[in-house]
């Protein structure tokens, strides 16, 4: 694949952030969890835990003169299963790959499986939606593809290890467990460590809650009209 396949396949990247966390990702970026664990200054085993370990709660992180932060939990990865599935690499080891790097859904319907998933469904999400080429015009030598979500273990669970994230030249990657030889879709694009500054790459910012828009925080001059439309976080298109 070619960064400019890359764009016109997927011209638009979706993220889930925590509710109220807007203003911190403009302010420092759209952090992986070791950077944010960097920047709130947690060591130690409080670090090890979130960093290393399966995280079954979302955990709180503050320190003074920042605003209070949240770190997801990882509900739908089982280590019993991860440890059947992962290749070549620890549990501990791909938690702190996953952690890491920061994470984008290339297509909406992966985005709507998040928002309606049973933690979050009930509460508010900030969701950002991106320009694809400005993210691959800056980071697209760093740039990584996944062919499946590194981050679940639900229903039937996809091997993993090494070898599943590619950088774009590389990708497909892993070779398909089924089905014809060829180019696979990409299931999530991550960028290590940090995006930033994300006002860069944003093109709009939505407050969503049970598929609809509560509140638009922030939209570019460079969004069309068809970024953050209420039947984006509405439908199930795939």
């Amino acid at each position: 694949m070619t960064p400019d396949d890359l764009v016109r396949k997927y011209p638009r990247l979706w993220h889930m952030a925590e509710d109220g966390s807007w203003q911190s990702i403009v302010d420092h970026g759209l952090l992986s969890t070791s950077s944010l664990l960097d920047l709130y200054q947690v060591s130690g085993e409080e670090r090890e835990a979130i960093e290393r370990r399966h995280r079954p709660e979302s955990v709180e992180i503050s320190r003074p003169g920042l605003p209070g932060a949240v770190v997801r939990d990882q509900k739908p990865m089982s280590e019993a299963v991860l440890l059947r599935r992962l290749d070549e690499m620890t549990p501990t080891q791909w938690y702190a790959s996953l952690n890491s790097r920061v994470f984008f859904w290339p297509e909406l319907y992966r985005l709507h499986g998040l928002l309606n998933a049973g933690p979050y469904r009930d509460a508010a999400q900030t969701v950002l939606t991106l320009d694809t080429r400005s993210v691959v015009d800056v980071y697209g030598a760093v740039i990584e593809l996944s062919p499946i979500n590194s981050g679940s273990t639900i229903m039937a669970a996809a091997r993993r290890g090494p070898l599943t994230f590619s950088r774009i030249v590389d990708y497909p990657g892993e070779p398909k467990r089924r089905g014809k030889p060829g180019e696979r879709n990409v299931a999530e694009i991550a960028v290590p460590d940090r995006v930033a500054p994300i006002l860069d790459h944003v093109l709009t910012v939505h407050r969503v809650k049970d598929g609809a828009i509560v509140e638009e925080l922030w939209r570019s001059p460079r969004a069309g009209p068809s970024d953050g439309t209420p039947d984006q976080f509405r439908k199930k298109a795939r």
